[in-house]
């Protein structure tokens, strides 16, 4: 048994895993999750902001130091979209491994797919695994993997302009996952992360009626008012109409039911990464 943390430098949250791994079984010690928005702005400009850094470094000192505490062996922590897409994302990285002394990988998109599903432990070959994040969205089934290159602060700040959205925005960011979305064959869905795990709690089980009607709720309201929605976290506010569009959009697609929920996902898919390392 090895016990280890698993960081994930997400473009909106920053998350930690501490779990004791065992012959590919992850048991969880604590999980948590910090919005931190690293990814503000790194589609136009394709670059780590300071203030979006020294949000992150902030968090992942109190994450080091629970770690520790918790007497981790090992931590491995993986970058993902953001910092594919940042010209100073491995300085980034580089920093990291120097002030906490972690391993640090950063993931192509169709490795953050696979260590998505290993994570979530679906073996199923006709189930669809998504992870809408922020920079980019996860679709996995049992021989497929890819990483579109689009996720809830990236539509956002695409196609978002007036504060509530426009009917003309929120189509042109469907339009842009409809394109974008390949051709796959599934039977049944399951979603991972913030923006799924967010839905779930507004809309109930997510369905196309329930997903649909949630995001039309959603986008008629102005930010402001978005954030004092019960059960909505007010720090995911600002990207969740965008979160919502793909959920949609993918439910439709694939002519989905429904989509259910699993908690573990990417950081167990790291942890059983470090565990190996």
């Amino acid at each position: 048994m090895t016990r280890v943390a698993a960081v994930d430098l997400g473009t909106h949250t920053t998350r930690l895993l501490v779990a004791d791994v065992e012959d590919g079984r992850v048991d969880e010690i604590v999980r948590r999750s910090a919005i931190t928005r690293l990814g503000d702005g790194v589609d136009a400009e394709r670059r780590l902001h300071p203030d979006a850094i020294a949000r992150v470094h902030a968090k992942l000192a109190e994450y080091h130091a629970e770690a520790e505490r918790l007497g981790a062996e090992r931590t491995l922590a993986a970058a993902t979209s953001a910092v594919r897409d940042a010209a100073n994302g491995r300085e980034f990285l580089a920093g990291l491994e120097d002030r906490y002394g972690f391993a640090t990988r950063l993931l192509s998109g169709d490795e953050e797919a696979e260590f998505t599903r290993r994570g979530a432990g679906i073996d199923d070959p006709d189930t669809l695994l998504l992870d809408v994040g922020g920079g980019s969205t996860e679709l996995s089934t049992g021989a497929f993997r890819t990483s579109l290159d689009v996720g809830s602060v990236r539509l956002t700040e695409r196609h978002f302009h007036h504060d509530p959205p426009t009917a003309a925005e929120l189509e042109a960011a469907a339009a842009e996952v409809r394109a974008l979305l390949p051709d796959l064959e599934a039977t049944t869905g399951v979603g991972v992360a913030g923006t799924v795990w967010q839905l779930q709690e507004l809309a109930g089980p997510l369905t196309p009626d329930s997903v649909g009607a949630e995001l039309a709720r959603l986008a008629a309201v102005p930010l402001a008012e978005r954030r004092r929605i019960p059960k909505l976290d007010p720090d995911r506010a600002p990207v969740i109409v965008a979160g919502a569009v793909i959920v949609l959009e993918v439910l439709r697609r694939y002519r989905l039911a429904a989509m259910g929920f699993s908690l573990r996902d990417l950081l167990d898919g790291i942890a059983l990464e470090a565990a190996r390392e």
